[in-house]
């Protein structure tokens, strides 16, 4: 996906996610989306950094970066969604794109993704840009409300309630 791609898919993604986290609908979660849209939006747009230096969609566009920006809150204590915005731009350039991403690079310089992706020049990568994001805020309601009360259910059943 080109840049304008992986900005809407982190617009999209926050408004999402921000009505996940405060459903309300109300100043909380205006305050809630702004405040993840901009890290997450931020990371939506680093791994093509690549494109200035390096092999894009390898230099940063691999598990080891994504890693790092995971572990770098608990670290230094910021930059929370970041990483959230990374995974998104390689969710996007995986499923929604033909070329893929080489996630494993600089070990294996293979580029892994889907048969079902669209050139980035398509007149439908928009429509696949929002259909990828819609996937991606079904599974975050997944895990916001349905895993941790599964979870609470497999840890009673564990203790015998």
């Amino acid at each position: 996906m080109n840049k304008k791609g992986h900005v809407l898919n982190a617009a999209l993604l926050s408004i999402g996610l921000g009505y996940l986290l405060e459903p309300a609908g109300n100043l909380a979660t205006f305050e809630t989306i702004v405040s993840i849209g901009v890290p997450i939006t931020l990371g939506a747009l680093f791994p093509d950094v690549d494109t200035a230096f390096g092999k894009h969609r390898k230099t940063l566009h691999n598990l080891p970066i994504l890693a790092g920006f995971a572990v770098f809150p608990e670290l230094f204590g910021n930059l929370e969604w970041v990483w959230v915005g990374i995974l998104t731009h390689y969710v996007l350039d995986v499923a929604g794109s033909k070329r893929g991403i080489a996630l494993f690079y600089p070990l294996w310089k293979q580029e892994f993704g889907l048969p079902v992706g669209v050139a980035v020049s398509s007149r439908r990568a928009d429509l696949v840009t929002v259909l990828v994001t819609a996937a991606e805020v079904a599974l975050a309601a997944v895990l916001v409300f349905r895993f941790p009360q599964e979870g609470i259910e497999l840890a009673r059943q564990s203790i015998g309630f």
